[in-house]
């Protein structure tokens, strides 16, 4: 039943692409020069086309001047758009998704990754006797925050072994050194978090990794087809409104894709804040290796991408579950499309 209602989705899907309003493109000046984008954990590599774009000038290069407000997790971001504090948010596609359910029309234009990079781990410590996802019942999990896309990884697993969110206790650490120290100290009992926090938790011996989505294989193999992860969206009313800074946003990203596809490790160092390499740069360069399949080569949203997403959501969701939810809205590739014939790395 399941893989049925997968294949009907996905071909609902690419009908619904076939029919879907073009956006108009005649690639003038910005409408707003000024674009302010919120995310959640901005030194992730789930993030790092964001950070690249911005340090190498690439948004400047298209006549925008950015704002980047970093929080805790990807659903305070959401919030901040919802919010009016921010006109974009680099963030998890699902979001999307769960954001028309309440009858809010946003819409990922360029995509940053074609897999989550979420890893959920268990502490060595406090379950040293570990053996299935059933012995997290009653444990705390820590996630980036409450409602982000590393809570929905940790809610999906947890729903295959036939628990629920209620038969745990979901703690927000961050992105960075405090959920390492959260884990470490035994504030928590596992962590669903991503790269390159697990890298130096796994280093450290400190975690047993217990489900995997840094690879296109092992996403495939949680999510049961190509679950797209991190991606700029914004409102409908924005992209209607700012064809043209739309358009530079996405140039600025796809050549910070591009840029990533040819980097050296090195490169890349130099490239990113200091701050990012959690003092070890050797542990971040073993990371960068981890994820690097994981980052969109070109900012497409895969064909079976939002129906893995919705599937995903449906799952575990009941807010999720029996809505009305039109995946030809939620996303576009037209923007990157036109990007791609022109942006040069």
């Amino acid at each position: 039943m399941q893989r049925r209602t997968f294949l009907a989705g996905s071909a609902a899907l690419a009908g619904a692409t076939l029919v879907a309003p073009p956006f108009a493109f005649a690639q003038g000046k910005p409408e707003t020069t000024k674009v302010a984008i919120a995310v959640g954990g901005k030194n992730l590599f789930y993030y790092l086309p964001l950070t690249i774009a911005e340090r190498r000038n690439y948004f400047k290069d298209e006549g925008l001047e950015v704002e980047i407000s970093d929080f805790a997790g990807g659903s305070q971001a959401l919030k901040a758009a919802v919010g009016g504090s921010a006109d974009v948010v680099s963030g998890a596609f699902e979001h999307t998704l769960l954001l028309q359910a309440q009858k809010q029309m946003f819409r990922e234009f360029v995509l940053q990754g074609r897999a989550p990079q979420i890893v959920l781990a268990v502490s060595k410590r406090t379950m040293p006797n570990y053996k299935s996802i059933a012995d997290l019942k009653g444990k705390k999990i820590g996630v980036t925050a409450p409602g982000s896309s590393t809570s929905i990884m940790a809610s999906f697993v947890l729903a295959k072994a036939g628990l629920s969110a209620k038969d745990v206790a979901f703690i927000g650490v961050g992105a960075g050194a405090g959920a390492i120290a959260a884990l470490q100290s035994g504030q928590i009992d596992a962590i669903a978090n991503l790269d390159p926090v697990m890298t130096k938790l796994e280093r450290a011996g400190e975690i047993r990794v217990v489900s995997d989505t840094r690879t296109l294989a092992d996403t495939r193999s949680v999510f049961g087809g190509d679950m797209p992860a991190g991606c700029l969206y914004a409102s409908q009313s924005f992209i209607t409104k700012n064809p043209n800074t739309t358009q530079a946003l996405t140039n600025a990203m796809v050549r910070a894709l591009k840029w990533l596809q040819a980097s050296t490790g090195s490169e890349l160092i130099n490239t990113v804040p200091e701050g990012y390499l959690l003092g070890d740069r050797a542990v971040y360069l073993d990371a960068w290796q981890h994820v690097k399949e994981a980052m969109s080569p070109d900012g497409l949203m895969p064909a079976d991408g939002p129906a893995t997403s919705l599937k995903t959501l449906q799952t575990f969701d009941p807010n999720m579950q029996g809505k009305p939810i039109d995946l030809s809205k939620a996303w576009t590739n037209d923007f990157v499309k036109k990007a791609l014939t022109t942006v040069k790395a």
